[in-house]
């Protein structure tokens, strides 16, 4: 069932449709718990997760801020490593 259209260089395409939304909020929830599950096992292994060094903590009277610039840094390496490493054993039984 088509529920909304847009008109795209000249062509309709299909842009929302219920099942479409559906599955992204699904996939969505999915990689939320995926991240959540690993940071708490990062924790309770003893991996410092967000608590690196580089890391900005600023704490003062009432006010708490947190910047994680060193775990952001190494997550998108890992993240980046992994999406090549797929990618690159997709193109080998391709």
């Amino acid at each position: 069932m088509k529920t909304c259209q847009r008109l795209f260089s000249g062509k309709i395409q299909e842009v929302c449709t219920l099942g479409f939304l559906e599955k992204l909020l699904i996939k969505i929830g999915i990689i939320a718990f995926i991240l959540a599950a690993t940071v708490f096992l990062f924790r309770k292994i003893g991996i410092p997760f967000g608590k690196l060094p580089g890391d900005i903590h600023i704490s003062r009277d009432g006010f708490e801020f947190w910047f994680p610039i060193t775990t952001c840094l190494v997550l998108s390496g890992l993240i980046s490593g992994i999406i090549w490493l797929l990618r690159f054993i997709g193109n080998l039984f391709n």
